[in-house]
């Protein structure tokens, strides 16, 4: 079954919005720990099934008596009916959020160190902003601005609270530790690239967290095998000298360590090189996000913890009576543009997408305004994730508002091109029963 399907009896229910499954007792935790959450579990957040507060771009929090800063990115085709992945991209000293969202010279190739172009619409990206551009966590005051980020944006957005995750470099590498030590029931994994020990602190630290270590055997590779090694010990896994490539092979070395405990596995990606977040196999000392192996081991490593939703499907909406199609009248984008039905056609104002219980044509959302009632048009809108933009598309051929219940008709039964296109009370007259084409 499709995993966004599977979901969608149970997503608006309190226990789906609120509680994370606890653990089944296979993982022995010592006298005092924090339980784990059961890591097959998916946990819908609080703001699923909310309209959004949350836009894409660049925002503060108090945190800690202080005012932080991150850049949210949120996905093109977001839809709050699924709970989405949530991920973090952590500076390095002196680097800033906007490098992180932005890639830097290799721009979207690397933005939130590649993930974004590896993501599919999939992924809910934040990159904060360090005090003074590192992560020095005073008191864990890093940590807690983590926790209050996570926080405003499960509370707003749509997450799957079982695959939040983390990666950065140098600092931004000793930050992910930080959170893997002291935050191991809210991140799923994390990915920690050169980090020079653990500056950001290991709170904690005796719990199981998916771990990979990516480092430069030139760039005080010790560090990054100490790192390595706790999470070798929490998550139970059979101790080994990794192997790791020769100096001058310009190549990489994957091992992914065996006899740990199930779903938590612990991958060393070791590569002949220094201190670099985007080493190239084949090539002494490059760095380019845009060729590295990096983005795609680390978003491989990620997304074994979850399903990637499918790519949408695009179709037509043909009407029973009419043999025509549902039709932007005019093929006009503008919010508040009225649905008619036409001769069938392939352009893009027949073309319609689905996402979660949304209807997506020309960039925009098939909207019946809020409150309506029998006999109002239908239109286009920009996506507000409001339950007038979600549609049923039942198995008898009626396609019905989730908020209102009421069916996409077609005005007096007509069949001619340009008949307005309205909702209605459902019944089983062909004026309202439509097919894919």
């Amino acid at each position: 079954m499709n995993r966004r399907n599977s979901l969608k009896s149970t997503l608006f229910t309190a226990a789906a919005a609120l509680v994370v499954a606890l653990a089944s007792g296979t993982i022995a935790q010592p006298a005092g720990a924090a339980v784990i959450a059961d890591v097959g579990t998916l946990a819908a957040s609080p703001g699923c099934g909310k309209a959004p507060t949350l836009t894409s771009g660049n925002r503060t929090i108090q945190s800690g008596g202080k005012t932080r800063s991150f850049i949210l990115k949120i996905p093109d085709t977001y839809d709050n009916t699924y709970p989405h992945r949530l991920a973090f991209g952590f500076h390095w000293l002196g680097g800033t959020s906007s490098q992180v969202a932005g890639g830097g010279t290799d721009g979207y190739a690397w933005a939130y160190y590649g993930m974004q172009s590896q993501s599919g619409n999939s992924t809910i990206f934040v990159a904060p902003q360090g005090l003074n551009n590192g992560w020095g966590n005073a008191g864990g005051e890093d940590v807690t601005f983590t926790d209050d980020m996570v926080r405003l944006i499960q509370n707003d957005l749509c997450v799957d609270t079982a695959q939040v995750f983390s990666v950065g470099f140098s600092y931004g590498g000793a930050m992910s530790f930080a959170l893997a030590c002291a935050r191991p029931a809210v991140f799923r994994a994390v990915a920690v690239i050169a980090a020079p020990g653990g500056i950001s602190g290991c709170s904690g630290g005796t719990q199981p967290v998916a771990y990979m270590g990516i480092h430069g055997i030139s760039d005080n590779i010790q560090s990054g095998r100490s790192l390595r090694d706790r999470f070798v010990t929490n998550n139970r896994c059979t101790p080994q000298n990794a192997p790791e490539p020769a100096a001058g092979s310009r190549t990489h070395t994957l091992t992914t360590y065996s006899g740990c405990t199930s779903g938590y596995p612990v991958v060393w990606a070791a590569f002949d090189g220094g201190h670099q977040q985007g080493p190239v196999d084949g090539c002494a000392g490059c760095e380019s996000g845009a060729r590295s192996w990096v983005k795609p081991e680390v978003w491989r490593f990620f997304t074994q913890f979850g399903s990637t939703p499918p790519a949408p499907t695009t179709f037509r909406l043909r009407g029973q009576a009419s043999s025509r199609c549902l039709d932007v009248n005019g093929a006009n984008s503008a919010n508040g543009s009225q649905m008619i039905i036409w001769d069938c056609h392939t352009n893009a104002n027949q073309q319609f997408t689905q996402n979660g219980q949304t209807l997506r044509v020309l960039g925009k959302c098939l909207d019946m305004p809020s409150n309506a009632t029998a006999g109002t048009r239908v239109q286009i809108w920009d996506c507000t994730g409001g339950t007038n933009q979600q549609w049923n598309l039942n198995t008898n051929g009626t396609v019905s508002n989730v908020q209102n219940g009421l069916c996409l008709d077609v005005n007096g039964a007509a069949t001619a091109n340009g008949s307005a296109v309205i909702v209605w009370n459902c019944h089983t007259g062909s004026n309202q029963i439509w097919s894919r084409a």
